[in-house]
């Protein structure tokens, strides 16, 4: 099942995708829902974040060939995980499908997309084992972890770097019927494609991640969890479109303008 949350009469609404058209319910996919309405045109309607999280979690450099490229580009041996690393991210950087990437006018050129599966819990969880570590996710969409480089060399908390306003795009929808070995990622920058990957060839996978940070906090419905990217990034510029794709799962779009501009 394919979840969109999207404006309706101006206000925030859960439907199932189906083909171009979008179903309307009343409720969530974190509860209780039932049909509502007649379906609606997916092109005529302005999609919102998928979900608004309760606790933004995201798991860097969790790709042995991203690791690598950054290693070299700061002139340092790359130092791979020993074990699951989790950060925080800020729910005021998220912006949905179509929606413009804003580059501040004092950001250098240096500005990078990062696309990423992100994983989104449905159900309560607390030590979970990692056999058992999927039953509390709802489903998966697609972030892009957008960077200004030169910041988070800089910023010892990546406060600016990572969570400046409209850095984390994410959507377009949620998709609940993943196999998460079948999975691609491909990223395209004006139709371009400059990156593609195994989705899934992380150093910790996602029942990793899960298992271990349900040992030491309870996870909560509409959590989400991204995942980390692959390879070496490029910059992004004024005028441009950003696009991730999963296979799978669907493509988030974003357009990139500079303040000022």
């Amino acid at each position: 099942m394919r979840w969109a949350r999207f404006e309706r009469n101006g206000a925030a609404t859960y439907g199932i995708v189906e083909g171009d058209e979008v179903q309307p319910v009343t409720g969530t996919p974190f509860g209780e829902w039932t049909k509502s309405g007649g379906r609606l045109k997916l092109s005529e309607v302005k999609l919102l974040v998928p979900v608004v999280p309760t606790t933004f979690y995201a798991c860097g450099l969790n790709y042995e060939e991203h690791i690598r490229a950054v290693a070299e580009k700061v002139g340092q041996s790359p130092n791979l995980p020993t074990q699951p690393d989790v950060g925080y991210r800020a729910n005021n950087a998220l912006i949905a499908q179509d929606e413009a990437i804003v580059i501040p006018h004092d950001a250098t050129d240096k500005v990078q997309y990062e696309g990423e599966l992100v994983v989104v819990i449905g159900k309560t969880a607390k030590n979970l084992s990692e056999a058992d570590a999927l039953s509390c996710v709802l489903g998966y969409t697609i972030g892009n972890d957008v960077s200004e480089r030169s910041w988070q060399k800089q910023d010892r908390t990546l406060w600016r770097a990572k969570n400046t306003d409209t850095f984390k795009p994410m959507g377009p929808w949620i998709e609940t019927e993943v196999k998460l070995p079948d999975l691609a990622t491909k990223i395209r920058l004006n139709g371009r494609e400059l990156i593609q990957f195994p989705t899934n060839r992380m150093i910790f996978g996602v029942e990793r991640f899960i298992a271990t940070m349900s040992r030491y906090l309870t996870l909560h419905p509409g959590d989400v969890i991204w995942m980390g990217t692959e390879g070496e990034t490029a910059n992004m510029k004024h005028g441009d479109t950003v696009e991730v794709e999963i296979t799978g799962i669907g493509t988030l779009r974003n357009p990139v303008v500079r303040e000022g501009s």
